[in-house]
């Protein structure tokens, strides 16, 4: 596997050093700089002050867990998927260690955009994180699926930030959260004296987002008139603002995200079939937790440590019989729900959390 991992590493201009076991890591460590490691999930210390993407021939959640707690920027299952270790390698050069997919935050430095790692080893998850690897890099437009708290947002920011757009704007719209009568001039932009309120010229979504994405969140409760002009807007590549006259030209990639049937909504006279099939070039499916339950234990380790240190306090253990509990829980809310529990119990838990505070605190 050195062999192999070295030849095509050199191959694609990355120079590498070899080691046999954690000593010999060590030692180069000691005597040349390196930007990452790419580690054996059994060989993973914390002697390794470098990042480091780590090679699982078992995958299982203890060693993720694991790997999460030493810091590890990326987890990947042997056989090695080579276009995500080289992606997870360049986003090491580029950020200079700031991003990752597995333990902590990504930052993108052009577009201010901070985001959470796509945590999970369950195959549910693995096919997701799939879809986004394969998908980011073109301009195709996407349509995410999944109830609500799965994730949508993030699968979303994802594929920004490993696409050709990643330093481009990165610009969100909840269309559920918009008054009707508002949503147009939101998208659009609106013309000074265009309407009564209309003091000053003003640039919609659609504008702001040109040369990056536009994430049209809750996509299924956007008026049937709005949905007209986002239809113009993605065929012929072009806006006009509301009480305008010209016809502005705007390059952005589209992503869009539902947690409804839009074939359903479209029976029933609420969708337009023409903008679905504009929107759903791809489709991503994002689980809910119920299918990824192996994944829980994982989130949870995070989530502890991610709300101990924004509420400054010591990290909180979680027993064993406690973790059992969230992992049957039925979680309606998802990963959302999963993290509002998680910040109960570290708030109304002692030095541990326990089982007996997860059935006091938890209610179904």
């Amino acid at each position: 596997m050195l062999n192999s991992l070295r030849e095509r590493l050199n191959f694609e201009n990355i120079a590498t050093a070899e080691a046999d076991n954690l000593p010999q890591a060590k030692s180069l460590c000691c005597t040349d700089e390196f930007d990452a490691a790419v580690v054996d999930s059994e060989l993973l210390s914390e002697d390794i002050k470098i990042p480091s993407i780590v090679i699982a021939h078992t995958p299982n959640v203890e060693s993720a867990v694991a790997a999460l707690r030493l810091g590890a920027i990326d987890y990947l299952s042997a056989p090695i998927d080579m276009n995500r270790l080289l992606t997870s390698l360049r986003n090491i050069s580029h950020d200079n260690g700031d991003s990752n997919t597995c333990g902590h935050r990504h930052v993108s430095k052009k577009c201010n955009l901070v985001t959470q790692p796509i945590l999970g080893i369950s195959d549910a998850i693995e096919r997701v994180r799939k879809m986004i690897w394969r998908v980011a890099p073109s301009d195709a437009r996407v349509l995410i699926l999944g109830e609500n708290g799965t994730g949508k947002e993030l699968v979303a920011q994802w594929l920004h930030l490993k696409s050709n757009r990643a330093n481009g704007p990165f610009v969100e719209v909840n269309c559920a959260a918009i008054p009707s009568e508002l949503i147009e001039s939101e998208l659009f932009g609106h013309e000074k004296g265009s309407f009564t309120s209309a003091v000053k010229q003003r640039k919609g979504k659609f504008e702001l987002a040109d040369g990056g994405t536009l994430f049209l969140d809750e996509i299924g409760d956007m008026s049937l008139s709005a949905q007209a002009k986002v239809l113009r807007a993605l065929q012929e590549n072009k806006i006009t603002r509301i009480g305008g006259d010209r016809d502005i030209p705007v390059n952005v990639r589209v992503v869009a995200a539902t947690n409804k049937d839009l074939r359903k909504e479209i029976r029933l006279g609420n969708f337009r079939e023409d903008l679905y099939h504009r929107l759903s070039v791809i489709e991503i499916n994002v689980p809910p937790l119920r299918e990824r339950c192996g994944d829980i234990q994982l989130l949870v380790e995070h989530f502890i440590s991610e709300i101990c240190a924004r509420h400054k306090i010591s990290i909180k253990n979680i027993d064993t019989e406690a973790l059992e509990l969230l992992s049957h829980c039925a979680w309606t809310g998802n990963i959302r729900e999963l993290h509002n529990v998680v910040e109960r119990l570290i708030i109304l838990s002692d030095d541990r959390i326990t089982a007996d505070a997860v059935q006091c605190y938890y209610h179904t």
